[in-house]
């Protein structure tokens, strides 16, 4: 007989061929077939001189356990130095997940020789299929990096059958070594940006790289001192190349790049989308004051006109545009702060930052004139910052890259009902939007590694 069973757990004593494999695969040796050992080692692709001993099934359990083993009188190469050397001692068996077999989890054990290095003393030998003091193999790692970066860590859970704790140690190792992999380099073109971790103003500073779409920093708080830290990280040659970096108006940042890049104030450029958020603040404003006003004396004009107000122009749905109309020949308030906030779209559209200067000079006067509180107030913050956003004019350059990382980030919070560990938060916005080369590496037979999974190329 094939099959020595004790209860539900199968072992193969017989050394005859194990003919229970798939019809679709080719398990011919030599026409002799193929024993179960023989299977797992070519499923396994271990490499010399590693030996699959044996293989145990539970059925009942659903799982498989592998034994691996190696011949005595194998020289193993220093991790350290690469110098070939006899066996020392063993470790004590070790155990790690693979991949799974027919839906049956499946471990591998082994217990790994140790050398004595004469420079390094005694060291352990790298287990070629799973990465140091790793509990998986790297087959079983990088599929789980596959299944996390497409959903939350709980539904990681649910598919890989492990649990919380290991697949959060399985991202902060591959955010780990992705970061460490990573060229150490400044962009040119950068975007600043602050991200809320939760309520009561507890923010992240995100500094993205506007050519790549990338997150290159992440880090608590949105001072002048979060920003200084980043840029410190590099030389001063490195910080003179920086072209811009786009931001909101938000002091300490401005702060921070005035004071860490060789001149950082004609480096500063704020973003199209923040200079517009401040007029249509101003606008909505206006509405609410007026529709205030309007109802008090029972007219209704303004109820449900809000997004009207705010939408642009070209904006507005196709079956809304007689309602805009209509309200546009009234003599509203918010109708004029309305066109003084399409007016300034018409800035991006100049050619030369001199030409900008002209026309913002000219709308700041409008604005001003307008006797719409908001409006002025707006106005008065816009020409405060003035130098900045005519320089967005000249670069070109924008945070939309900045909006639609911060989007991708909120999706990452909804899926994991929110973060209470702030760590926890970067790791995942470093996973997901870092850019990263996520995946493990493994030992070769001659001590070099050998990098799996799609890597992120430097251009």
């Amino acid at each position: 007989m094939l099959w020595t069973r004790a209860g539900n757990v199968c072992t193969l004593d017989d050394p005859r061929p194990w003919h229970g494999a798939s019809p679709g695969l080719s398990l011919s040796n030599g026409g002799t077939g193929m024993t179960k050992e023989e299977f797992y080692q070519e499923l396994l692709g271990l490499p010399q001189p590693w030996l699959v001993e044996r293989v145990v099934l539970d059925k009942e359990a659903a799982r498989v356990d592998v034994w691996l083993v190696h011949p005595d009188g194998v020289r193993w190469s220093c991790p350290c130095c690469r110098e070939a050397l006899g066996v020392y001692d063993h470790v004590a068996e070790r155990l790690w997940r693979h991949l799974d077999t027919c839906e049956c989890r499946t471990f591998l054990h082994a217990r790994l020789p140790r050398v004595a290095c004469p420079k390094h003393g005694v060291v352990q030998v790298r287990a070629p299929w799973a990465e140091d003091d790793g509990r998986t193999t790297v087959a079983m790692e990088s599929r789980c990096i596959d299944v996390l970066l497409e959903c939350d860590v709980s539904g990681a859970g649910r598919l890989t059958g492990l649990g919380w704790e290991v697949l959060w140690e399985m991202m902060d190792r591959a955010v780990a070594r992705g970061r460490d992999r990573k060229a150490h380099r400044l962009p040119r073109y950068l975007g600043v940006d602050e991200k809320s971790f939760a309520k009561g103003h507890q923010y992240e500073t995100l500094v993205c790289d506007l050519q790549r779409g990338t997150v290159e920093f992440v880090e608590d708080e949105r001072k002048e001192a979060t920003l200084t830290a980043y840029f410190a990280g590099f030389t001063e040659a490195a910080r003179a190349r920086v072209i811009a970096v786009a931001m909101d108006m938000w002091d300490p940042y401005i702060a921070a790049v005035r004071g860490s890049l060789p001149g950082g104030e004609e480096k500063t450029v704020f973003d199209r989308f923040h200079v517009m958020g401040h007029v249509s603040k101003a606008v909505d404003a206006v509405r609410r004051e007026e529709h205030k006003d309007l109802r008090s004396r029972g007219d209704e004009t303004l109820k449900g006109t809000r997004y009207l107000w705010l939408w642009n122009q070209e904006s507005i749905p196709e079956w809304r545009r007689p309602e805009f109309e209509a309200l546009q020949k009234k003599d509203l308030k918010v109708g004029r702060a309305w066109a003084i906030k399409e007016n300034l779209r018409e800035l991006w559209a100049c050619g030369s930052q001199d030409e900008a200067r002209s026309f913002f000079k000219r709308w700041y006067g409008w604005a001003s004139r307008s006797r719409l509180a908001p409006v002025v107030k707006a106005a008065r913050t816009l020409k405060h910052y003035v130098g900045g956003i005519l320089r967005s004019v000249g670069h070109r350059v924008t945070n939309a890259c900045v909006e639609g990382l911060n989007s991708k980030i909120e999706t990452i919070k909804k899926m994991a009902c929110g973060f209470r560990n702030r760590e926890h938060y970067k790791t995942a916005i470093y996973f997901h939007c870092g850019g990263l080369d996520l995946y493990p590496a493994v030992a070769t037979a001659t001590g070099s590694t050998l990098h799996l999974g799609a890597t992120h190329k430097e251009p």
